[in-house]
């Protein structure tokens, strides 16, 4: 196993130490896990999409309009 070392603010550090009993690595660990089988998935999901990034920047802005209006 590889190590990695991440940078986190001073304020999430002070958070973090008020629970020793938890296996900090171990979190990020899973929390890297899970984003890579969602970008997996991505992937795959759009592997023979045709859109532009240009037209899925569009149709983003779309869907999250439109599902702010019908949260409000």
């Amino acid at each position: 196993m590889v190590s990695l070392t991440l940078s986190v603010a001073e304020e999430m550090k002070q958070d973090m130490d008020q629970f020793p009993e938890i296996n900090w690595s171990a979190i990020a660990r899973e929390a890297i896990q899970q984003r890579l089988i969602m970008l997996h998935k991505f992937r795959e999901f759009t592997k023979d999409s045709t859109l532009t990034e240009e037209e899925t920047i569009q149709l983003g802005r779309e869907v999250s309009q439109k599902a702010r209006k019908r949260h409000n």
